[in-house]
């Protein structure tokens, strides 16, 4: 479907309203909160459910100067769809895709000794000079090379790589364990950390273009952590990393996703009538019953059984009994909305609808999830896909 593809007259089974003008606003407004840095837009994921190809253009047009990847598949899919610029892909295994990823022009990320023996070994092949990031573990645990004895082989190898033409080392990198909870003693000492690591490296003699550690609350609550580059996941699809950072609105953000779907049938059903699978909900009395044709095949979390909340004409409801693989129930109370009406699940809640955070209070989870899991039975359909002027 087109990035510009215009609202179809026939109302959809379900559908993502994409707002790409939305998304660039965003990218401005954190481009603003992060004057020193560049920016980079994480897309991996297909841009946390939102179409990754799309909101990498958007991206784009609105400054960001960056693009993120989790696989060297999602980097790849970008520059296949013409997408320039710098992009960096930072989960690889053994065998990955070093060399179409090095002939592509991707920066790679390297946690080890491991990979960086593929990447030079990639180079080699490829003939041409691999941009390699080397990833520190500063204390999440996860990705990233330990420092110490660890770091300093690396660095040695990667100092012995560039010296031979085969790796230009274009960054150094971290990952903050909890920098969406302010105050918390692991972010000051991963920032010390990293400083050590960065220190260490440059007086062995590599010079990166870019360093970072900074996330999306990092890039949005601590400016000493920015350095020459932050990563803006979730911020950039305009959704708060954490609602006790503040909302979307406090940020100058503005979600980019709305979830509907259409009515599939609106029925009377007497009092004590169960609702799907297992009757754990009951009708108290005579009430109307609302069909809303998704479920957890579409991405819809089955732990929002009893508690998802649905706009329906005008007032909230909330998921009836328990969300099925294609469909769920809503109690309307007796109101009767015509059959394909529209019932919105989450968008920015500026015309009372729920947001995708108030779906991750009511399942138990982050508006991460929500937004991601929606499945490509779903189709995204793109607004405000050109700049204005």
């Amino acid at each position: 479907m087109s990035e510009t593809a215009t609202v179809p007259t026939a109302p959809l089974r379900a559908r993502a309203e994409i707002d790409l003008g939305a998304l660039r606003a965003n990218v401005r407004a954190l481009r603003a909160r992060t004057p020193g840095a560049a920016l980079m837009a994480v897309v991996k994921s297909d841009g946390y459910g939102h179409g990754a190809v799309p909101c990498a253009r958007a991206a784009l047009e609105a400054g960001a100067t960056w693009l993120g990847t989790a696989t060297p598949e999602e980097a790849l899919a970008l520059r296949a769809a013409g997408l320039p610029g710098r992009i960096l892909c930072w989960l690889w295994v053994p065998g990955g895709p070093w060399r179409q990823a090095i002939e592509a022009g991707i920066d790679v990320s390297v946690s080890g000794m491991w990979a960086l023996r593929e990447s030079v070994a990639a180079a080699r092949e490829a003939g041409r000079t691999a941009c390699v990031q080397l990833k520190a573990d500063t204390g999440l645990g996860r990705n990233g090379c330990q420092p110490g004895a660890d770091w300093a082989e690396l660095v040695a190898e990667s100092l012995r790589a560039e010296a031979e033409g085969l790796v230009k080392v274009t960054g150094l990198w971290s990952h903050f364990a909890c920098a969406d909870e302010p105050g918390h003693p692991s972010i000051a000492a991963q920032l010390d950390v990293f400083r050590q690591m960065l220190a260490y490296a440059e007086e062995q003699g590599l010079r990166p273009e870019v360093r970072h550690i900074a996330n999306s609350p990092a890039a949005l609550t601590l400016p000493e952590s920015h350095f020459d580059l932050v990563r803006t996941g979730i911020a950039t699809y305009g959704i708060s990393p954490s609602p006790e950072l503040g909302t979307p609105a406090d940020f100058g953000l503005r979600p980019v996703m709305t979830l509907s779907a259409s009515l599939a049938l609106v029925k009377h059903v007497p009092g004590g009538h169960g609702i799907s699978y297992g009757h754990h909900y009951v009708t108290s009395g005579e009430t109307t019953l609302g069909l809303v044709p998704v479920g957890y095949a579409d991405g819809i979390p089955r732990h929002a059984s009893g508690t998802g909340p649905v706009l329906v004409a005008g007032k909230w409801r909330t998921v009836a009994g328990r969300v099925a693989m294609d469909q769920f129930v809503v109690d309307l109370g007796g109101d009767e909305p015509p059959v394909g009406s529209e019932a919105v699940l989450f968008g920015p809640g500026d015309r009372g609808e729920p947001t995708a955070e108030d779906w991750a209070q009511a399942c138990g989870t982050i508006a991460y999830e929500i937004v991601t899991r929606i499945g490509t039975r779903v189709p995204r359909v793109y607004v405000n896909g050109q700049e204005l002027g």
